[in-house]
């Protein structure tokens, strides 16, 4: 990985470097452990009125839904994920009930809930010796119907797990980009006061 890409202006947590999207995946098995322990980070997410909207479905490359859950995703997505270990779709609930109430509401932070859990996830993956990929490449109708998904929960994104592979897997004009991305500078994001462009 290049040193300049990832370079920080401020000291932080190497794990945040460490983790990284890549597409080539060695197409090996994950343990049930090793997801579980993913899905326990995804458990600690914050979430508004404490709700945790998030719900995660998945399929492992050993298990009889992976080829379902692979064609949910668009044609190029299901030419890199293939080699990966697990695919999850993280789905939200657009709704929420407050506590000894039946009444549901719309939730105004269920994608950035969601959100939380999904960078909780990427995190605990990354500690374990695995990658993650997220991607919105889905055919969302198809995927809210053959999932039986109800129409309440948003679909939000698909990530794909797995061990690292060489990118010479990947055909030429992906191998290009396997590589750990740079950020924009903090100027570029945070601001004193009212938006400023």
């Amino acid at each position: 990985m290049s040193a300049a890409v990832r370079a920080v202006t401020r000291p932080v947590e190497p794990l945040f470097l460490d983790r990284w999207s890549p597409r080539a995946f060695d197409a090996s098995s994950i343990p049930q452990a090793d997801l579980d322990t993913i899905f326990e980070a995804a458990r600690w997410a914050p979430s508004a009125f404490n709700y945790q909207p998030w719900r995660l479905l998945y399929a492992t490359r050993d298990g009889e839904d992976w080829g379902r859950f692979l064609g949910l995703l668009l044609p190029f997505n299901q030419s890199w994920v293939q080699n990966a270990s697990a695919l999850i779709f993280i789905l939200s609930d657009t709704l929420i009930t407050t506590r000894g109430s039946e009444d549901a509401k719309p939730s105004h932070s269920h994608s950035f809930d969601a959100g939380a859990a999904w960078v909780l996830m990427a995190l605990q993956a990354t500690r374990l010796g695995y990658h993650s990929h997220a991607m919105t490449g889905i055919d969302l109708a198809k995927a809210q119907q053959e999932l039986d998904v109800p129409e309440r929960f948003r679909i939000e994104a698909a990530v794909a797990i797995g061990r690292i592979a060489d990118k010479a897997i990947l055909p030429e004009a992906l191998q290009a980009r396997e590589a750990p991305s740079g950020r924009k500078d903090i100027s570029e994001f945070v601001g004193v006061g009212n938006f400023q462009g």
